[in-house]
């Protein structure tokens, strides 16, 4: 079988030793994951992660370090992930807006509140990632760079990056 990814990206947000989660129905079962989702074609990873924490949480995130990059392969559905990580801090709440499809609540839980539910965590990656960030890591915003045709995002990409100085200073 040949590997090909699901690409995603998840935030790592702490505050006072606590994380924000979300509580998220995947099929029949509630899990608890970090805001996370995919990269949509054209967006950047910044972009998408920033994308992602607002919709389904509300709140505004702007990305400090980059924690890391994971495959996990999730052998019984035959598919895999990688998955970028960032940690950053969230800057304001917008308590008015719909969370995303799927999403039931954002909720902020320590490491052992979050240990305690291991058995609904999305996926191993929860738990690790949150230990790597515990951990000390982090690696500039830069390292993980997204190559576009030709080296030129497209007018409807970039625009949509110069709204967000995190994105924006990196261009």
């Amino acid at each position: 079988m040949t590997l090909r990814p699901d690409l995603t990206v998840a935030a790592i947000v702490e505050r006072d030793g606590h994380f924000l989660l979300v509580e998220e129905r995947v099929g029949n079962r509630m899990v608890f994951n970090q805001p996370a989702g995919h990269v949509e074609h054209g967006e950047q990873f910044l972009e998408a992660v920033i994308r992602e924490t607002l919709e389904e949480t509300a709140w505004t995130f702007r990305p400090e370090a980059l924690i890391g990059v994971y495959l996990w392969e999730q052998a019984e559905k035959q598919k895999s992930f990688l998955r970028v990580v960032y940690s950053g801090e969230v800057t304001h709440h917008h308590p008015d807006r719909p969370l995303d499809r799927g999403i039931e609540r954002a909720l902020w839980l320590d490491r052992d509140q979050i240990v305690a539910r291991s058995a609904r965590l999305r996926s191993p990656l929860v738990l690790r990632c949150i230990d790597d960030y515990l951990d000390g890591a982090r690696h500039p915003l830069d390292v993980a760079k997204n190559v576009v045709k030709d080296g030129v995002l497209s007018p409807e990409v970039r625009a949509r990056t110069l709204e967000h100085p995190a994105i924006n200073r990196l261009i």
